[in-house]
């Protein structure tokens, strides 16, 4: 328990892993989610779902975001994998497929979140920003 006088322990960031099949995009994001206030830091990337489920289980995240479309298979698939585990992990879709197919099949899959690449990307963003404020405030999952 800290007192006014006792130095506050450092908030630790909010950990986001990327699934994500373009380079390009997983760069972007990772500029994107870790601004210079260090609330949120990327702590892995895949661009396939194998990858993605071992390098989610060694860097044990509290967020994921994940593509649709991926080189070996679907993000639907690494959805339900991160559904059956014990560990709660926040899922975000960000894709350009956003159907309302899509949208409802990732909701049923686990999806906690579901964005427009195209159009929402910000939106995407600033659910990172949130769930990284909500985590330094203790009030996150």
């Amino acid at each position: 328990m800290s007192t006014p006088d006792s130095p506050q322990q450092p908030q630790q960031p909010l950990k986001v892993f990327v699934v994500e099949d373009s380079l390009l995009v997983r760069e972007r994001l990772a500029a994107r989610i870790e601004p210079p206030a260090g609330a949120a830091r990327v702590v892995g990337e895949a661009e396939d779902v194998e990858t993605a489920l071992r390098g989610i289980s060694e860097s044990t995240p509290e967020a994921v975001i994940v593509d649709l479309r991926l080189t070996d298979s679907h993000g639907i698939d690494l959805l339900h994998a991160l559904r059956n585990r014990t560990d709660e992990i926040v899922t975000i879709v960000l894709t350009n497929y956003s159907s309302q197919v899509f949208r409802e099949a990732s909701i049923i899959a686990g999806a906690d979140y579901f964005f427009d690449k195209t159009t929402e990307f910000d939106l995407a963003m600033d659910t990172i920003a949130r769930l990284a404020r909500e985590k330094q405030d203790g009030l996150g999952r």
